[in-house]
């Protein structure tokens, strides 16, 4: 398996192959879907794609935690983390190795 990144130059350049869009189209098209789903999600809402997956946030609350080095326990604040759940087509995807 292949331990390369897929960066938004490698969308953006597959776009320029399988579509035909210019280099500059290609790229703000990829900048704007990002910026589509970054505003969503900001705003508190889901984000499903589909045969992909969705995204949502989830509220974790205060809890106790404790400093790894120091052993010393701490207090660590409530806030919102991003969650993806991948959707059932992306599973049997990934796990046939189909590309």
């Amino acid at each position: 398996m292949s331990k390369k990144t897929v960066t938004r130059a490698d969308l953006s350049d597959a776009l320029i192959r399988e579509v035909g869009l210019s280099r500059q189209d290609s790229s703000d098209l990829v900048d704007r879907v990002f910026e589509l789903i970054s505003d969503e999600l900001a705003a508190g809402k889901s984000v499903k794609l589909s045969s992909f997956g969705a995204f949502h946030g989830r509220n974790k609350p205060r809890r106790m935690g404790r400093n790894p080095k120091t052993g010393e326990e701490v207090s660590i604040e409530p806030r919102r983390v991003l969650v993806f759940k991948s959707s059932q087509v992306l599973k049997e995807r990934v796990d046939s190795g189909n590309k």
